[in-house]
């Protein structure tokens, strides 16, 4: 249960100054255990260092403020704890692919590494992937708002092997399926990533068409290839619906859900 506790304090505080100058050694300290049982901790659990785990939350951040806001393309990259411009588009660059100036233009899905949370099992920590999931509060609040709507999941297919080859490959992976589903998703939709490599794009319709001609198109272009460093590598997706029930939607529920129908669409 201490372990529980110190994750789970070790990640609200990242949250409440990821705006502000974060140093590993005050999160530990905030934690009330050692900077080293912290990162043991962190990567064990979430398969990811506190720092890196810090600077893709700010990317993440930093997108968000781009798409969602006009502000100045420096006060967000001082906001985040960057000196200049250059250094932002060097940062935001690795993880996007494309520059801040870009993103905005192109108005990117910008929730590509969400907040993690950790799910418990007879109080111990369930460190598999499948397990590992993202907050998914903006998903929930609007699914209540538009309730008997569909959903839809999406998870990529084989990206263990992507991984191998490195994790910045994944990475890569993973940019090139929220764009398929963003191209293909409606205006007013919402996308977001709820696990590794699964996905979650409320249609607020309750027209199941609607979700059918999504599905198929993304899974249309399922073999088609990204270029990652001068390689080319084949990428497919799996894709399921779930109407969401009109009533009695409880938070605790929303998640699974989405997941067993996810598995249900492999078989």
């Amino acid at each position: 249960m201490k372990n529980l506790c110190i994750l789970n304090d070790a990640l609200s505080y990242i949250e409440e100054n990821i705006s502000s100058d974060i140093d590993q050694n005050d999160i530990a300290e905030h934690c009330y255990c050692s900077l080293s049982a912290l990162q043991k901790l962190f990567r064990y659990a979430f398969n990811i260092g506190v720092g890196n785990y810090v600077t893709r939350r700010r990317m993440t951040c930093s997108a968000r403020e781009l798409v969602t806001t006009d502000e100045n393309i420096l006060d967000i990259a001082m906001k985040y704890g960057y000196g200049s411009a250059e250094a932002f588009t060097r940062a935001f660059s690795k993880a996007w692919g494309e520059t801040p100036a870009a993103f905005r233009k192109n108005k990117r899905f910008p929730g590509m590494f969400p907040k993690l949370e950790f799910d418990t099992d007879k109080g111990g920590i369930i460190m598999n992937e499948m397990h590992r999931k993202y907050d998914v509060t903006e998903l929930y609040d609007y699914l209540k708002a538009n309730t008997g709507t569909y959903i839809i999941g999406f998870d990529i297919k084989g990206l263990i092997p992507i991984n191998e080859i490195s994790n910045r490959a994944g990475d890569a992976a993973i940019r090139e399926s929220l764009r398929r589903i963003d191209e293909a998703a409606g205006e007013g939709m919402l996308l977001l990533r709820i696990g590794g490599d699964e996905f979650a794009l409320a249609t607020g319709s309750a027209d199941e068409a609607v979700s059918d001609s999504i599905i198929e198109k993304v899974i249309s272009r399922n073999g088609e290839e990204f270029s990652y460093e001068g390689r080319m590598i084949p990428l497919s997706l799996y894709a399921t619906k779930v109407k969401m029930s009109s009533t009695n939607l409880r938070y605790s529920q929303l998640f699974p859900e989405i997941y067993n129908a996810l598995e249900d669409s492999k078989r």
